[in-house]
């Protein structure tokens, strides 16, 4: 008897020792996801990741429980983020390089971009769907532009260019099947509220940006989502939609592409106490944020402050509905912090720029008692979402190409081969064309039209001012040799001008 008993101990401490050491997860066969992506929300305009001006308690407090991404990396702008996120393909192969408004200079320092991203790249929506998925796209697309039909004759001479605020001339085209195609329901989704080729929710009014509900406030104009009596403001109701969605499908696995508008310009205060709160706060010296710009920061943060509560929402109803422990968590932004929202001291650049500061977003994954709340120092970027869905979802027969590396192994604390991120935008925003390639600690960029190449430490020089390139000749020798290698295996188009060979 006393043997048995023994034995049974040891066998409890033998099985409770490998529950805490164990690198596999549950054994789900499908858990449901919800992906939430901000819109324009800075590396470290969240406190989890170091902000002390800005508030964020919801989303720190999830971020504790969460595996934290400390160099996560997105497109420098939406277009080729988006782009690249829902197809795993880099912007080469979608020719997405960035938002096509945006663009200047010529056709021959330039490859214009498409603003619709061809239905030859399937999106994460499509397999997840075959999958046995339930799957709602709520908010920002912006992966099909306002008149697909004249994306034809690539390369384009000139850039893309949008109707006026407030015009609906290409409505009714987009609600036909062959424009449909390229929408949420056409790519896998089951739903959609929200997504359409809109850049942000202003385009309803006829003065944009300068109209005092700026599509926050309701009514939002926006065509894809139905007006209900309760709407006030955008950001609650993409919230309700969320939770609508998962009330009725908490059955089946289910996958939420929650894509916020906020904070994208325009800055909208959400309410007067939260605004009188940041214009009286003190000022954070590291960031700056607080110390400048303050009637446009502060209202920027009201918009941050609501994004967070109801990032509160959606985990008190998981909690009160048992559905915690079985869904995925992943919270992350589309690119860096809008410099005329914004502001970050430690950063070089913002939104646009091909610096840190416009590539760098917060990044956590959360799933209770399957990931250990802990940081990753490992560089991860927007491609390798959806290969990471996949291995999440057990899908294991996808055979279209992807650029990114599920991250899975990250999550489960296994190690992680090192290997090297890439960017190609070859046209201008911010910045002349170029490549980047990151590597360890180091980044560099080659510029495609005048070959001027930067080299930077990012553990030493995180704001990316002291350039090494003739300083570290073979560092700068060995990833200039990988980043062009890069480019010719995989027959990376260059603007004309450029005398690169490849």
């Amino acid at each position: 008897m006393i043997m048995t008993k023994l034995n049974l101990f040891i066998f409890l401490l033998i099985l409770l020792f490998s529950c805490k050491t164990n690198n596999s997860f549950s054994k789900v066969e499908k858990p449901n996801i919800i992906f939430i992506m901000a819109d324009d929300l800075g590396w470290q305009d969240v406190g989890f990741m170091g902000s002390k001006w800005f508030e964020t308690p919801n989303l720190d407090k999830l971020a504790k429980e969460s595996l934290v991404f400390n160099q996560a990396y997105m497109y420098p702008t939406c277009s080729p983020s988006r782009a690249a996120l829902l197809t795993g393909r880099q912007s080469f192969r979608t020719d997405v390089y960035n938002v096509p408004v945006l663009e200047r200079d010529n056709n021959q320092t330039n490859i214009f971009s498409r603003w619709t991203v061809g239905l030859e790249h399937p999106v994460y929506a499509e397999p997840l769907k075959e999958a046995g998925y339930k799957l709602i796209h709520i908010g920002k697309w912006h992966i099909v532009g306002p008149h697909p039909e004249n994306e034809t004759d690539y390369p384009f001479d000139k850039p893309l260019r949008q109707p006026p605020n407030a015009n609906l001339d290409w409505l009714e085209n987009h609600k036909s099947e062959g424009i449909q195609q390229y929408y949420p329901i056409g790519r896998g989704f089951h739903e959609n509220v929200g997504g359409t080729w809109w850049g942000d929710p202003a385009r309803g009014y006829d003065k944009g940006y300068q109209a005092e509900s700026g599509g926050y406030r309701a009514p939002f104009k926006n065509p894809f989502i139905a007006d209900k009596p309760t709407d006030e403001w955008l950001t609650d109701r993409l919230t309700d939609e969320a939770l609508d969605f998962i009330q009725r499908n908490k059955e089946k696995p289910f996958f939420v592409n929650l894509h916020y508008y906020a904070p994208h310009r325009p800055t909208v205060v959400r309410n007067k106490e939260w605004m009188d709160k940041f214009l009286q706060k003190k000022g954070d010296s590291m960031t700056g944020q607080g110390e400048e710009n303050l009637e446009e920061m502060a209202g920027y943060a009201t918009m941050i402050q609501s994004l967070d509560a109801n990032v509160r929402r959606i985990m008190d109803y998981l909690d009160v509905n048992n559905l915690r422990k079985n869904t995925i968590i992943i919270f992350t932004s589309d690119n860096g912090f809008n410099g005329l929202q914004s502001v970050n001291k430690r950063l070089r650049g913002a939104k646009g720029n091909v610096y840190e500061g416009g590539l760098r977003v917060p990044a956590f994954v959360n799933w209770p008692s399957n990931i250990e709340p802990n940081r990753s120092t490992v560089p991860i970027h927007g491609l390798d979402y959806f290969p990471t869905f996949l291995e999440l979802a057990g899908i294991t027969d996808y055979s279209e190409m992807l650029d990114g590396k599920s991250i899975v192994p990250i999550l489960k604390g296994n190690s992680f081969q090192e290997r090297s991120l890439f960017w190609h935008i070859a046209s201008t925003y911010k910045d002349p064309p170029c490549s980047i390639i990151r590597k360890g600690k180091w980044k560099l960029i080659q510029f495609l039209n005048n070959e001027t190449v930067e080299l930077y430490n990012l553990e030493e020089d995180l704001k990316e001012s002291i350039n090494l390139f003739e300083k570290e000749p073979e560092i700068a020798k060995k990833m200039l040799k990988e980043l062009t290698t890069w480019r010719k295996e995989n027959n990376v188009p260059l603007p004309p001008i450029s005398k690169l060979q490849f």
